[in-house]
């Protein structure tokens, strides 16, 4: 059964806010779908949707003949994936930065990585908050790009907040640290700063300078997210400024530049030189890369038809140098066409391998007990809030999520879910355990039941969701395995879920395993087919 929600405007009421009337190349057969066309033999456009879903803040470095990226997380693990691409267009997932266990000194904000290499090593400089603590710039590194990397800890950590470091030499090839003081978080100014590194000991050294603030009225409360690049003998550093996140962001791109890293550094008169349009809202942070003399920036915006749902996604916008030696976008915006078909972004899991595919996430601190056996996912339940979460990033608006559970061997008191998750503390979930399949609606951690139906026993039960426009939602069972899907009745046609998505992040569609830490929840065939 399905609705034309579209055509209609459903508004909450006030007492029920809730009611209103892949594998592992994935990302590289995405890609190709999207290339398919024969590129012009004179000029290829490289400005593309390059990773789709929620990849904010991305960066790239080229290592040998190879470009790696890598982008935020926050509070998903696994923390800063890494993508390996050719030819900048076609990604694939590779690995993580901290795959499994933590950093012993950070617990959350895993922000902004950037990759820096020199001398056949691997350094990833990047943002995470010290455990009780302040947001920290700090670093670790590799032999190879994939991994497996050591951490370092953190390089600074001011009072208000340390975000956003690059690593960067100087006009002599003296390294430092470049990064932004968080002094937005407290009401004052954005300061960016640099700071020596002694290479010895990954430590910063000597005096700290800062190189500009936010002082424009377009950086609005704060700059940040420094890309650094040397051309035609000046420091240029893109950066962005004003609100980044969420439903009323106002995120734009600017640059500056300076003969001398240290300065005196002067902003683009033209800035900001991103901004929206019709299809890409609040574009900015990112890092730029080179090709075959053409210039790009790897950088983030939302989608205007998903927006917040399913969060910031990765695009790479080509710019050119103006004769003021200026880097000039067409438009000012970025030129990213909208996928043509979004069903390339369809997810299919069958679990047919021996282990958990890397597109798979969960709340960071929270590494789950999961096997892969006999195309089954088998995670180990937890009675902590929501229970274990195992989540796939969304790419469009509009799709469909569906999973078989083996009911017939779910232990008493647990229960399996499917839900849209924004994070452990807000979720709308279809949940079965006790011969009973239950509706959760979770905001702000305070769970409310918003129906129930008592079911016979049955060895396969099929839960699905069905989600239009990012924020409302249907959910249906099936008890024959998937073959057929009987609604679940609740007071009216949708589940609103404008509240679900963090500020900073898109929704994922979860997996759910609550109960007992000696239990465990099985899954099977898990689906994720989007629309238009």
């Amino acid at each position: 059964m399905s609705f034309d929600f579209e055509s209609g405007a459903f508004a909450p009421t006030p007492d029920n806010d809730w009611l209103i009337e892949r594998p592992e190349s994935f990302f590289t057969e995405v890609a190709d779908l999207m290339t398919a066309a024969p590129a012009a033999p004179a000029h290829t456009s490289y400005d593309r949707l390059v990773l789709p879903g929620d990849f904010p803040d991305p960066t790239i470095a080229k290592i040998g003949d190879t470009y790696y990226a890598s982008a935020t997380t926050a509070e998903w693990g696994a923390v800063f994936p890494i993508f390996k691409s050719d030819d900048l267009i076609n990604w694939e997932l590779v690995s993580h930065v901290f795959p499994g266990r933590l950093p012993d000194w950070c617990d959350s904000n895993f922000w902004a990585p950037e990759f820096f290499y020199e001398g056949g090593k691997v350094y990833l400089y990047y943002t995470a908050r010290k455990k009780g603590g302040m947001l920290c710039v700090a670093v670790a590194s590799a032999d190879h790009p994939e991994g497996p990397y050591t951490d370092h800890g953190p390089l600074v950590g001011e009072a208000a907040g340390s975000i956003d470091g690059v690593a960067v030499r100087d006009e002599k090839g003296v390294l430092h640290l470049v990064w932004k003081n968080d002094g937005n978080s407290r009401n004052k100014p954005t300061p960016i700063w640099a700071q020596r590194i002694d290479e010895k000991t990954l430590k910063l050294v000597g005096k700290r300078k800062e190189l500009f603030r936010n002082d424009a009225p377009w950086e609005g409360t704060l700059v940040e997210g420094s890309a650094m690049v040397r051309h035609n003998g000046y420091f240029y550093m893109f950066y962005a400024g004003n609100a980044c996140c969420g439903k009323y962001c106002t995120y734009a791109e600017g640059v500056a530049r300076s003969r001398s890293l240290l300065g005196p550094w002067e902003k683009c008169p033209q800035n900001p030189i991103l901004t929206d349009n019709h299809l890409w809202k609040c574009p900015g942070h990112g890092t730029v890369a080179e090709k075959d003399g053409r210039w790009f920036l790897m950088h983030h915006a939302y989608a205007a038809n998903s927006h917040e749902f399913v969060g910031r996604q990765g695009l790479l916008s080509e710019f050119t140098w103006n004769e003021q030696g200026w880097p000039e976008f067409v438009n000012s915006s970025p030129q990213a066409e909208p996928l043509a078909d979004v069903s390339v972004m369809n997810v299919a899991d069958n679990f047919d391998g021996d282990k958990l595919d890397l597109t798979w996430q969960w709340p960071v601190g929270s590494l789950p007990r999961t096997e892969v056996l006999s195309n089954q996912l088998r995670i180990g339940a937890s009675s902590v809030r929501l229970g274990t979460v195992l989540g796939q990033r969304t790419y469009a608006a509009t799709y469909t999520a569906s999973v078989i559970v083996d009911a017939a061997n779910l232990a008493e008191g647990t229960f399996a879910g499917l839900g849209a998750v924004g994070d452990p503390y807000n979720a709308l979930a279809l949940a079965y355990g006790d011969n009973m399949l239950q509706l959760w609606h979770v905001k702000m951690g305070k769970k409310q039941r918003l129906t129930e139906v008592l079911l016979d026993p049955c060895a396969e039960l099929g839960l699905r969701l069905e989600c239009w426009g990012g924020s409302r939602f249907r959910f249906a069972y099936s008890v024959d395995g998937g073959k057929h899907w009987e609604p679940l009745r609740t007071d009216g046609f949708a589940i609103n879920g404008t509240y679900l998505p963090p500020w900073d992040r898109g929704i994922r569609v979860g997996l759910i395993a609550q109960g007992e830490e000696s239990e465990t929840v099985a899954f099977e065939r898990f689906s994720l087919r989007n629309q238009r």
